[in-house]
């Protein structure tokens, strides 16, 4: 897979999660203190989301369109480590928030109780599907190796 269709592709995954979090925390939201808490965050973190699965989309888009020989496989490859080090990068980030989410649970209110709850889940989700996506960027393209 050329590392414009796994942007693409990487790009329908999050907006997908993004539709699934925000459907499960409209659900939450109806319940006690605490369930509003983790619902309010994951419909939050499902319009972060889905933002960044569109903007994310966009650039990439708009990238490969303003270079000249966007299929080339030194193209492909510096693409796929810049994405690669973003994954990476962000994998970090979502430690901080889990680290974050998981002080909030010490809180004496149920809502943020809740709301602690939610992020560490949200957090732990993207931590997973950024490094599995890293992951699957491997150093060479497959349609590439037998060349």
């Amino acid at each position: 897979m050329n590392i414009w269709d796994f942007q693409a592709m990487l790009s329908r995954r999050l907006a997908q999660w993004a539709a699934i979090s925000f459907s499960l925390g409209a659900v939450m939201m109806i319940g006690r203190a605490f369930w509003r808490g983790v619902g309010g965050q994951f419909a939050g973190w499902a319009v972060v989301n889905v933002a960044i699965a569109f903007f994310g989309s966009r650039v990439a888009d708009d990238r490969r369109k303003k270079l000249k020989f966007p299929d080339i496989p030194a193209v492909q490859s510096e693409e796929r480590g810049t994405l690669r080090n973003l994954l990476w990068l962000n994998a970090g980030l979502d430690v901080l928030y889990m680290l974050g989410g998981a002080a909030l649970t010490r809180s004496d209110s149920a809502a943020r109780r809740g709301m602690g709850i939610g992020i560490v889940l949200q957090g732990a989700f993207l931590f997973v599907f950024d490094i599995w996506h890293a992951l699957a960027l491997r150093e060479t393209l497959p349609e590439y190796d037998d060349v």
